[in-house]
């Protein structure tokens, strides 16, 4: 634990190197965490998890202040950066150019239970940006477990509050989020 948040206040000093250093201290975590966002994409996902990885990390470490202040934020972070490349790449996909709509499917995983499709990944984008208008903390706490995959222990540590406030935060959030993401599709 001591590396890693000496790396981290090395590289918010501006030290070259410690992006370096930093990397092998984290790619494992970062790695499995990716893995377990892709896993509930649908099949077909061209993003690799070690794809998903590097750009989080060019995001991470391109930043010049990254204000990380400590491990938990730092995941936090990552977790962010991930959630915005997985929002780019499904709109993407949407555009007319890229197959608008249509999906590639292997062979091999025809038979894998598909995750969230796009257009519903980009209704709970758009639902999350409005609730971080209504509630700040728990949009937070939606993006950190849903896209981050962190446990409300570890929300709880990195947004520095109580274990029973995220668990409020994240019931209340969680049904404004479908009522929202109803509402949205009954537009459409």
């Amino acid at each position: 634990m001591g590396d890693f948040t000496q790396t981290l206040a090395a590289i918010e000093r501006g030290e070259r190197k410690a992006a370096a250093e930093l990397l092998p201290l984290v790619y494992d975590e970062l790695r499995r965490l990716a893995a377990r966002k892709l896993a509930s994409e649908r099949p077909g996902q061209t993003l690799q998890a070690t794809a998903l990885v590097h750009e989080a990390w060019v995001r991470l470490v391109g930043r010049e202040d990254p204000g990380w202040g400590g491990r938990t934020h730092f995941f936090a972070a990552a977790a962010e950066a991930m959630r915005r490349i997985l929002i780019e790449n499904a709109r993407r996909k949407q555009r007319v150019k890229h197959g608008g709509g249509l999906e590639r499917v292997e062979l091999e995983e025809v038979e894998i239970a598909g995750g969230m499709p796009a257009e519903e990944l980009l209704a709970l984008d758009e639902a999350l940006t409005e609730l971080e208008g209504v509630d700040p903390v728990g949009a937070k706490i939606v993006q950190l477990r849903f896209f981050g995959g962190l446990t409300q222990a570890q929300i709880a540590e990195c947004l520095g509050v109580s274990l029973a406030t995220v668990g409020r935060s994240w019931a209340f959030s969680r049904v404004w989020l479908f009522r929202k993401v109803r509402k949205l599709d009954a537009a459409d």
